[in-house]
């Protein structure tokens, strides 16, 4: 079977697969190294978990903040927290779009059911908002408030987006989920397309995910340090020691890897060499 014959929801589970078995990926979770929390086995059981969820996005009947919800919900089963919640907030628009334009038109839908689904979806993982924040998911008033602005979840994400690269691909248009797919396109087939893929976009966008838990400097050092590593000036292993000792963790740039992987694979790009 070629991956054109294949299933969407099949697609997107080769896709979340691939990303986490590709190495080494400075700071995160892959076959080279586990989190003291989280495991390898963790991402790829919730690989597996995800699949009702996946196959409900692929009819397109359901209601994409309520599929996120059941994403959570259906991979919530083991003791490694939350793997797959940014990826699960890209990859549902476009498994049930077919396509990042099938998306957007699937995200222009959206209403304040879904926005109340999302943030249900948000409290069962262990992902905290700024505790300033009007619509911080762990307090039970947001929910009100949601529903007496009448806020679709699109309106959500573009209340996050200046602050969340996951956020920003569902208000801009995928820009950065294209250009992953693109680069893979471009760099070849199999692992080190990936790496090399996620190595590249990490050294062109300050990681959302570190900025939240190191800073913005960190994370421009983050930029610099890539750099360094697809210019030939510091070696691949070191920058991933030196992230994982400091616990560096890039997730923002894996999940927009895994929508990438998503969208080239749909494209036919072929991941086995």
């Amino acid at each position: 079977m070629t991956c054109l014959l294949m299933k969407a929801a099949e697609l997107a589970q080769l896709a979340m697969m691939l990303e986490v078995c590709a190495f080494p990926k400075p700071g995160n979770v892959d076959r080279c190294h586990d989190y003291r929390d989280t495991r390898l086995e963790h991402f790829l059981a919730s690989t597996i978990f995800a699949r009702p969820a996946l196959d409900e996005a692929e009819t397109g009947k359901g209601r994409i903040g309520e599929i996120i919800r059941h994403a959570v919900q259906q991979t919530n089963c083991h003791s490694g927290g939350n793997t797959h919640f940014g990826a699960f907030i890209l990859l549902i628009p476009l498994v049930y779009g077919r396509s990042i334009k099938g998306a957007m038109k699937a995200i222009e839908q959206t209403d304040t059911s879904d926005a109340v689904a999302f943030y249900r979806a948000f409290s069962l993982t262990k992902v905290h908002m700024c505790s300033e924040d009007e619509l911080d998911v762990n307090d039970p008033k947001s929910l009100a408030v949601l529903r007496d602005r009448e806020m679709t979840l699109l309106d959500i994400m573009q209340h996050s987006a200046a602050n969340d690269m996951v956020a920003r691909e569902w208000v801009t248009g995928f820009p950065l989920t294209r250009r992953g797919a693109d680069l893979l396109r471009q760099f070849g087939n199999g692992r080190q397309a990936i790496v090399q893929m996620f190595l590249t976009l990490l050294a062109q966008e300050p990681d959302t995910f570190i900025i939240k838990k190191h800073g913005i400097p960190v994370a421009q050092e983050i930029m610099r340090k890539a750099r360094d590593v697809l210019d030939g000036n510091e070696t691949l292993e070191n920058f991933d020691q030196d992230c994982i000792d400091k616990n560096i963790n890039p997730g923002s740039i894996a999940d927009i890897t895994i929508a990438a992987i998503f969208i080239a694979l749909l494209e036919g790009w072929e991941w086995d060499s």
